[in-house]
């Protein structure tokens, strides 16, 4: 088992300083972040835990002001990254800094291709290392200060194990001959990008519950949904801790017009009902005041229409992906995405130079189950 490496709180640009002249001497590092989307409306990082087999920093950027400094030594080519479930933390990193890693290892992923049953990092901690994670802390809210002792022992517990994890997953994997299976996945990785959220006057639509609506339902709700949006943020406070979904729902079907009939609708009560009330039934009403000809409705969908040499390719597909995920022991998807067989089965490539060339397929899915799907779509 690895050591316990102490753990330093950096707050300062000076001791930020010195821990990067440490870490940038070291070959693999073990990193994460910590955001607070579950308390806040803007996305940022409000934590970042690094970590060697002897040491692990956790910076505060509030405190330190910025992580501008870790620019280069990103980007550089000298160390590698090692994330669990890297995703979030590299879209938030590339969003709110411009940052990119230029070597990736991520542990998620080589648990996948190991074909672990449990492939959360608590889960892996505890079987690998004997170590428990206290949950007591997932949905923390990190932009608060000052932080606590637990707090922080609970963040770098994120990272502490990681280049242990890493190596033991590395020899794992070659011994399978998967290594460079992740490592092209990690690659490709490390170019995802923060997505842009539909806007309000969008997103309305997509709401659970909105299709139970009538169209001057659907008029009040995207007038709440903007209204809510705005709020939130104007406080920076995440959008279902000012007024949840299920209740806007609630309001644009009943559509309640005075302070005493919001009052008494389920999920809203006194607090809320005086808090917001007026801006409520304002945007009530500026939805009820919309012409019958602007309001909103669901676009039909076109008609599919059948493509039957299509669809017998791509049930051939599916069926020798199952064949191949059962001897490699892995879940079907991961062995390739049903979107990568559609992809397949429309270009219905006749050599494997040609199924190589399709944008979706992964090399190692070329030299590993290339043969069985040429195959499986020659007519």
């Amino acid at each position: 088992m690895t050591p316990k490496a102490p753990t330093d709180l950096i707050e300062t640009p000076t001791a930020l300083a010195a821990v990067l002249e440490r870490f940038r001497q070291e070959p693999v590092v073990g990193i994460d972040t910590e955001a607070a989307s579950f308390h806040r409306f803007h996305d940022r990082v409000y934590l970042l835990q690094i970590s060697t087999p002897r040491e692990t920093a956790v910076v505060d950027p509030v405190a330190v002001g910025s992580l501008e400094t870790f620019g280069s030594w990103f980007q550089g080519n000298d160390t590698e990254f090692v994330f669990h479930d890297a995703d979030y933390d590299l879209r938030l990193l590339h969003k709110q800094f411009g940052f990119r890693l230029r070597r990736l290892f991520d542990t998620r992923i080589a648990a996948q291709f190991l074909g672990l049953e449990r492939i959360g990092l608590a889960a892996i901690l505890e079987e690998r290392f004997g170590v428990a994670t206290n949950k007591k802390w997932q949905r923390a809210d990190w932009s608060a200060r000052p932080l606590s002792p637990e707090m922080i022992e609970y963040a770098a517990t994120d990272t502490r194990y990681l280049t242990a994890v890493r190596d033991q997953f590395r020899a794992e994997l070659e011994a399978k001959g998967r290594l460079g299976w992740v490592e092209e996945e990690c690659q490709l990785s490390r170019s995802v990008e923060w997505g842009l959220a539909d806007p309000p006057e969008v997103a309305f639509l997509k709401a659970k519950g909105a299709r139970d609506l009538d169209r001057r339902g659907l008029a009040v709700l995207r007038e709440l949904f903007s209204w809510r949006e705005r709020l939130a943020a104007r406080l920076d406070r995440a959008l279902f801790r000012i007024v949840s979904t299920e209740v806007l729902i609630e309001l644009s079907a009943r559509r309640p017009d005075t302070p005493d009939a919001l009052v008494r609708l389920r999920g809203i009560g006194t607090e809320i009902a005086a808090r917001h009330g007026a801006d409520i039934i304002s945007a009530i009403r500026r939805g009820l005041a919309i012409p019958e000809a602007a309001l909103p409705g669901f676009e039909r969908r076109p008609r599919h229409r059948p493509d039957p040499t299509f669809e017998a390719r791509l049930e051939r597909l599916k069926a020798a992906r199952t064949a191949v995920a059962e001897r490699l022991q892995l879940p079907a998807g991961l062995v390739a995405p049903n979107a990568t067989l559609e992809a397949i089965a429309r270009a219905a490539p006749r050599t494997i130079a040609a199924l190589g060339q399709i944008p979706s397929v992964r090399r190692w899915q070329v030299t590993e189950i290339g043969p069985t799907l040429i195959e499986a779509i020659a007519d």
